[in-house]
């Protein structure tokens, strides 16, 4: 338990500065690279002749990814086919091979339909003209001998055409049907076919075409997927700026100008990877950032300042939602107290997700808990009124049991209690709320205040360990706006879970307030080391020490069997003995 040094709010790449510097001497990474598991997938996947005829891939579901993927199928269909020609003996079949290696039939669906997938037979015409049926080939057709590349929201779209496409790839012929019913003509044989699929789709599309096919588990299909972030070392940050170049060159955008452009890209990378030893390998984040610094860069290699010139225009676009609930506290519409001492009232931090909006925000919530005498329920009122989702109900279940264990109660807890979050008028989820909600309680029970200057996030399991959240830069930057407006005393901060710490990339402002000891930043691995935090009292001690959290419930507790509460709730005293009187 200590306080954090702004050092680590942000991914520090100083062991890179050599690699970051040789950029302008890497070479565009081919396709596959960073992606060894897919490479390894399509490669065996055009190796086989037999089975799996099906290879399904688990990618965004849009035309970049589906190039990428075509790239990769082109790659090494013609890899294998230069292998399988050097098995020939006279240099003529050699060369006739070589040349066959060089065309690999690859065909894209989008928006499929079963005429246009299938094709169709046509009646001769009624004017005479045409005598005959007329055959109209489909996709199936085109990629004979190749590879057929669909959208799983084509298929899952329009079922019928699942059954049907599974009996070309595994009978290898299509049966004609013809495109009218109101007249009869004769149809074609079914036509020989020899062809593979590729399906793409998002995890929760695949996953329904998977749920539908049974056969996927018996060797019918392989399966493989494009990674979407990458694990930053020595030997991998090399790879990921040829990856980078390459993204650039295809889309025609000006390159990176320095090492102090690529330390922002990186940054920025791991603030969206919620990881600050991650970056994102998706190529549509990287062309949307990279384009929009093109901007500013007017023409020239894109540096530094022009990148966070761009951050900066799309963080106010983006902005207009997130100011408008912060100054819904800021005008006391919300209540949010970042002064002063309150029992049984603790700033929680949450991450508001509004459909419609593009991204996250952070925002702060005030917790409250009051005790009564009861039957020791603990009430959550956000469950009851149907507010609560069932992941935060299983963390309020959590830290309850926390709660008893740690009292060792021989009996019930001869008090109730009811948690809220306050002013919340839409759905409550996720556990990263209960270190908070057990705070609220323990100083509900104790009677001992919570410092309303700072602020706690993180879920706690039954034995008290504060576990990691997620949106933790977003949470620490919402309590930090609110503390600006009402004025920053020096002692406001935010207590996390440790394990949060290398998720940490705080904007700039953020980082000033930290450096200047204007703002701080705790990090707990348990609950015994957030409470002193928050209510300047130890959880637990000795056995003989009585000014500790868990001594002044115990003696509240006892104070209560033995008739009368200390002299702050006398007054219950008084109603309960009016009662038995009367």
């Amino acid at each position: 338990m200590h306080e954090e040094s702004w050092r680590t709010m942000i991914p520090d790449y100083s062991k890179y500065q050599t690699i970051m510097e040789d950029y302008e001497n890497l070479q565009p990474a081919p396709v596959g690279t960073l992606q060894d598991r897919l490479s390894d997938a399509v490669r065996r996947f055009t190796a086989i002749e037999l089975q799996p005829r099906v290879l399904r891939i688990t990618a965004p579901d849009n035309k970049v990814y589906r190039d990428y993927v075509i790239e990769l199928l082109a790659k090494y269909d013609v890899e294998n086919k230069k292998k399988k020609s050097q098995q020939v003996d006279s240099e003529e079949q050699i060369n006739n091979k070589n040349q066959n290696a060089e065309s690999t039939v690859i065909i894209a669906g989008e928006n499929v339909t079963e005429l246009s997938l299938f094709g169709a037979v046509y009646p001769p015409s009624e004017d005479g003209k045409i005598s005959k049926a007329q055959v109209k080939h489909g996709l199936v057709h085109q990629a004979n001998n190749g590879y057929l590349v669909l959208s799983v929201t084509s298929i899952l779209s329009n079922p019928a055409l699942w059954p049907r496409l599974k009996s070309v790839l595994m009978n290898g012929e299509l049966e004609w049907q013809a495109a009218s019913h109101k007249t009869l003509y004769p149809l074609p044989v079914p036509e020989k076919l020899n062809l593979k699929l590729v399906v793409m789709g998002d995890r929760y599309l695949m996953g329904e075409f998977d749920n539908g096919e049974p056969d996927f588990t018996s060797g019918f299909s392989m399966y493989s997927e494009f990674e979407q972030d990458l694990i930053i070392s020595e030997q991998s940050l090399p790879s990921y700026l040829a990856y980078v170049k390459a993204i650039i060159n295809k889309a025609g955008l000006p390159d990176l100008a320095d090492a102090n452009a690529i330390n922002v890209l990186l940054a920025t990378g791991a603030r969206h990877a919620e990881d600050q030893t991650r970056v994102p390998l998706c190529p549509i984040w990287h062309q949307g950032l990279i384009s929009e610094a093109a901007i500013d860069a007017d023409g020239h290699t894109i540096t530094a300042e022009n990148l966070k010139s761009s951050l900066k225009a799309r963080h106010y676009r983006e902005s207009y939602l997130p100011e408008r609930a912060i100054e819904d506290i800021h005008h006391g519409q919300v209540v949010i107290d970042c002064k002063g001492e309150q029992i049984g009232q603790v700033n929680a931090l949450t991450v508001i997700d509004v459909q419609g909006h593009p991204v996250s925000y952070g925002e702060p919530a005030r917790i409250s808990c009051v005790v009564h005498f009861g039957d020791g329920d603990i009430s959550d009122v956000e469950r009851k009124a149907d507010l609560g989702g069932n992941i935060h109900a299983k963390g309020m279940m959590i830290m309850q049991a926390f709660v008893s264990a740690a009292l060792n109660l021989d009996q019930a807890l001869p008090f109730s209690a009811s948690i809220v979050f306050e002013q919340s008028y839409c759905e409550v989820d996720g556990d990263s709320a209960s270190l908070a909600e057990l705070c609220t309680l323990v100083s509900a029970l104790a009677m001992q205040p919570i410092n309303q200057q700072v602020a706690i996030t993180g879920a706690v399991d039954q034995f008290g360990r504060v576990q990691a959240v997620g949106g933790i830069n977003e949470k620490i930057e919402g309590f930090y706006k609110v503390c600006v407006h009402r004025g920053l005393t020096g002692t406001q901060g935010i207590i996390l879970p440790k394990t949060n710490l290398s998720h940490l990339c705080l904007n700039e402002d953020v980082l000033e307030a930290i450096k200047s000891g204007q703002f701080h930043i705790w990090a707990v691995e348990n609950v015994d080391e957030a409470i002193p935090l928050i209510m300047g009292k130890a959880l637990r001690g000795e056995d003989d020490d009585n000014d500790t959290i868990l001594a002044r419930i115990a003696m509240r507790i006892d104070a209560f069997h033995h008739g009368d509460e200390p002299n702050d709730v006398s007054w219950l005293s008084i109603i309960r003995s009016w009662f038995v009187q009367h």
